[in-house]
């Protein structure tokens, strides 16, 4: 097929004034090569096409498949990431997955070349009804699949850029932190339960006031906590193979989540309880499930939910408000966004600002309020009449 590109050259058609191309394509059910004539306005369009028909040729993807289906690329691409490094493999089995719907859509299976941004737009509006950010994640796979094609010049023109993206018809819901009257009612529930009762009160009492994700509390082991210094090491969270099978990682989530918390004395023998209760197992976990395995997340989030709408009769609170309740708290209380940002292992300033905006707005206008009394206690203003006859 490589001799046949070189020999491509275009030819130009008399009777209907245009040009024309003969490329040659496999029949993937007989093997056979058959010539396809294109044709084509002018000279300079049927040269393009020949280079693009040359660059596809000597792609993989595009031999086996006599074209690039988009999500034969999307696999490409995934694979190459997960094999370089780029992704973890948690990742890599959500693309999998998401990637495997894809192929069995009609978009899925067209070649890269012939889609359009109009195809694009009516695949999209079918995601509507998900959340803005699980949109943005099957989007995602089409936008990196068409700047991989356009930069190995597998494609003439990037449909992906004329594609408008529509907006998700799904409200965003807000993660919102326990008020104080609730925090107090749901620590006192976990205070008075057993272990024996509530398996997980110390995962979410950790969470309450540690700050820790669902993940990184579900890892710990004995050797984290230092009873000595009061302190909480936390150097791994759950994570998910490539099967989407949950494992105990050796790392958190991103560098900065490796971090040291205070225990706070409150829930100090609480957790020193949780250790003597310690039950052997392969994990060397001390929150294991009834059959000795891993607690999954989604199984705690969904225990949570039936002990918040028992206590607090609300449904809007889960695994992560909990750790959103102690950035908050601690931003009430005095602490610098730095401080805060360490705390809970944020990898960027920016994620805690943005976390936390409505509630540094708060902090900010009740810190001025304080500095406004103290002018008034200087008597700063006393004169302020006097100004107001100078500026008449």
């Amino acid at each position: 097929m490589n001799n046949k590109n070189k020999a491509l050259k275009p030819y130009y058609n008399k009777t209907r004034d245009n040009w024309f191309v003969p490329f040659p394509i496999r029949d993937l059910n007989t093997n056979e090569v058959k010539i396809h004539k294109k044709s084509f306005s002018s000279l300079e369009e049927a040269t393009e096409e020949i280079k693009q028909f040359q660059y596809r040729s000597a792609n993989k993807i595009y031999i086996e498949n006599n074209g690039i289906p988009i999500y034969k690329l999307m696999e490409y691409l995934n694979e190459k990431k997960f094999k370089n490094g780029q992704i973890q493999s948690g990742q890599y089995g959500d693309n999998k997955q998401k990637i495997a719907k894809i192929s069995n859509t009609d978009i899925g299976k067209e070649d890269i070349s012939k889609i359009t941004s109009e195809d694009l737009e009516n695949y999209f509006f079918t995601l509507r009804s998900y959340s803005k950010a699980y949109m943005e994640k099957w989007i995602s796979q089409f936008i990196q699949a068409f700047r991989y094609a356009e930069r190995q010049r597998l494609i003439q023109y990037n449909p992906i850029y004329n594609a408008s993206i529509p907006n998700s018809e799904k409200d965003t819901k807000e993660i919102r932190s326990l008020e104080l009257e609730e925090q107090k009612l749901l620590t006192d529930y976990f205070m008075n339960k057993t272990i024996a009762e509530e398996p997980l009160r110390n995962v979410f009492l950790i969470q309450i006031y540690l700050g820790l994700r669902i993940g990184e509390a579900l890892a710990l082991k004995r050797e984290d906590f230092d009873f000595k210094e009061n302190i909480l090491h936390v150097k791994r969270t759950l994570k998910k193979d490539e099967n989407n099978q949950i494992y105990v990682g050796n790392t958190t989530k991103s560098p900065a989540g490796v971090r040291d918390i205070p225990i706070p004395d409150k829930i100090n023998m609480s957790l020193k309880n949780q250790l003597d209760n310690f039950i052997e197992n392969k994990y060397n976990l001390l929150f294991i499930n009834r059959r000795g395995n891993i607690v999954n997340p989604r199984n705690a989030n969904s225990i949570l939910k039936r002990i918040v709408l028992h206590t607090l009769k609300t449904d809007d609170i889960s695994t992560h408000s909990l750790r959103h309740t102690f950035g908050t708290r601690c931003i009430e209380a005095g602490m610098s966004p730095v401080a805060v940002q360490k705390l809970m292992g944020h990898e960027d300033l920016s994620i805690t600002m943005n976390n936390y905006v409505s509630v540094l707005h708060k902090f900010k206008t009740d810190e001025l309020k304080k500095l406004n009394t103290f002018y008034d206690k200087k008597s700063v203003f006393q004169n302020e009449h006097n100004t107001s006859e100078m500026e008449r």
